[in-house]
This record gives C-alpha cells, structure tokens and sequence, in this order.
C-alpha cells in the first residue's frame, strides 16, 4: 500500500508516493530532464514578448514565462526492528520538466538573434529552479535514510516524523525558488533585462 500527496506551489507541482517496497538502501538516481514548449505569434520583440503575455503557462492568477514543473515519486523500504522502526531506504524517481515560449513564424535575422539570446537566458533561469528541485530531492534522500523511531514497532509514528520534515524541507525549497525569482525580476534584475533587450531587439 502507499500513502500519495499532491501539492502544486507556484513553479512547481509534486507528486510524492510513500511505496513499501524493498530495495536498496543508496540506490543512485539521475533526474530526467524534459523540454516542451508552448507557441507564441509574432515577428518583432515587442510581439513576441507580447504573445507570451497571452498564451504563457499559467500561475496563480497570472501568466508566466517559463515553468519548471516536477513529479516526484518515492520507492521506501519501513523495517522493524525489535520495537523500533528505521526508514532502511528512500529511492527518488524524478522527472523535471522546462515549458518554454517558441516562436511560431520564423523571424527576421535582427529579431531573430535577440530571441535567442532571450530564450538562452529563460532557459538557464529554469535550469536554476530545476536545480532547486534537485537539492531538495536530495535533502529528503539525506533526511529519510536511517531515520529512526523509537517504540513504533507498527511503523507509524516514523510516518508522522517523516511527513512532518518533509514539510519543513518543502517550504525551504518553496523560499528558494521565491528569493531567486525575486532577484532576477527586480529593477535591474537578469529577468527584466532579458525582456528589455528583447522589445528593444538588442
């Protein structure tokens, strides 16, 4: 049996599923990384910015950009032993994925080459938060394997314990991603510069 949580907090969307499986304690695991993309109409910057303005991935009441979302499962291994339990493994399968605005028209070579030095800085702006994921995914790895709890020979005060970290490691990374846009799209930040460069087709 398994116990699924599904949250969805601004760029991101989280699937996690507690399995009772076994398996090996310090599997090693590789994020997948995924690119899709949404179309956007236009051949100048300013249509182009424009065009993302009406058909961008939603976010909250707003549209966005670029999204980095994630779906995350857990393969976990309970043991009891005497009258404790201990978390014995926690194995991720992460899969992220960047949407990312393309141009439908091919575009005149002076809009052309400020389109892709736009799309080259958003990407890498994504990778960041795919990277955020990543460090929390391994943070709950760090935190779940040999957790331990005393007189739960049933295994379930460990789940309590477990849900509860998880919680405080989920706000972090929420923070994260929260400071880091607010960097990058403040006066002067990388973000606004991008978009300026592109109406101005610089």
């Amino acid at each position: 049996m398994g116990i699924c949580v599904r949250t969805g907090v601004g760029f991101l969307a989280v699937s996690a599923c507690l399995a009772f499986l076994p398996v090996s304690a310090h599997a090693e695991w590789q994020a997948v990384e995924k690119i899709k993309t949404y179309a956007i109409a236009g051949t100048s910057g300013a249509e182009l910015y424009d065009s993302i303005g009406e058909r961008g991935p939603g976010v909250g009441k707003a549209r966005a950009i670029a999204y980095t979302g994630f779906t995350l499962t857990w393969t976990r291994q309970y043991e009891p032993r005497g009258r404790d339990c201990v978390l014995a493994s926690a194995v991720p399968k992460l899969t992220i994925t960047y949407t990312l605005p393309k141009p439908s028209a091919q575009l005149p070579p002076s809009t052309r080459k400020s389109w892709e030095t736009f799309i080259a800085g958003v990407h890498k702006h994504e990778l960041v938060h795919g990277q955020i994921i990543k460090d929390m995914v391994k943070e709950i790895e760090t935190t779940s394997v040999g957790l331990t709890a005393t007189d739960d020979p049933d295994c379930r005060k460990i789940r309590a314990d477990l849900t509860r970290r998880l919680s405080e490691i989920s706000q972090r990374e929420r923070q994260r991603n929260s400071n880091f846009d607010r960097t990058e799209l403040s006066d002067g930040g990388n973000l606004q510069q991008l978009v300026l460069k592109l109406v101005r087709e610089q």
